[in-house]
């Protein structure tokens, strides 16, 4: 019994090495094609909200210059080689589910991903946009902005993914409802106050204008009521 044990975690292991290595080996490749093809585009895109305000950025370390494209190309090279690592991981996981399990999980990963990217998107094409004029005019009269390329592309990310992050709050609604920590009546019970403190959150996070502050706290409360609707449903 014990062998036979043994012989289930080695296999185990095997197959997660080898997921751990196609992984490897994609982002690697992909990274080595953005980095010498498309990095450069991709830069000039990330950077194009403040150059086109009129302003430049600089660096001020001799190697920040390749280290910022070093790092670029590299979380670009993970979102590509995404879908061969989720698949590699899928292929370990899904003898361990039950065909429910199984279908459910897909949904759920399927649902997730497209609402961290309209996250993404909505963030950067609406409020991000809005973040920098603000924080351009607020030092417009303290001093001349001179923008340190690797600290702004910081920024930008340190920003974007977070609404990402944010427009998951259906799907964390939804297993937390299947695994028994909430349920529909109290998430709708709790109502007021969540929208309370959407706009509240959303007043600290945007700069003090209330286009910006409708533009976060809008959409976080309409997920949030698609995400009790999905509740109702679930036992």
């Amino acid at each position: 019994m014990n062998a036979d044990k043994k012989a289930s975690w080695l296999s185990h292991l095997i197959a997660l090495r080898k997921a751990f290595v196609v992984s490897f080996v994609a982002v690697a490749a992909a990274f080595l094609i953005v980095y010498s093809f498309a990095v450069e585009y991709i830069m000039n895109l990330m950077i194009a909200p403040i150059k086109e305000r009129g302003i430049e950025i600089i660096y001020t370390a001799m190697s920040e210059a390749f280290i910022t494209k070093i790092k670029v190309a590299f979380i670009v090279a993970v979102i590509l080689a995404s879908p061969i690592i989720i698949w590699q991981f899928w292929s370990f996981i899904k003898p361990a589910l039950y065909p429910k399990e199984e279908k459910a999980f897909k949904i759920t990963f399927f649902v997730g991903l497209i609402l961290f990217l309209s996250g993404v998107i909505f963030c950067y094409s609406a409020v991000y946009m809005l973040a920098v004029d603000f924080f351009l005019i607020a030092g417009d009269n303290l001093a001349t902005p001179m923008l340190s390329l690797d600290r702004y592309i910081g920024f930008l990310f340190g920003f974007i993914l977070p609404f990402g992050a944010a427009f998951q709050l259906p799907v964390f609604l939804y297993i937390a409802t299947k695994i028994g920590w909430t349920n529909y009546k109290i998430l709708a019970s709790k109502r007021k106050y969540v929208i309370l403190g959407v706009f509240t959150l959303a007043a600290i996070l945007t700069p003090p204008d209330v286009i910006s502050q409708i533009a976060l706290g809008v959409p976080m409360v309409l997920l949030y009521e698609v995400g009790i609707q999905v509740c109702r449903f679930v036992k």
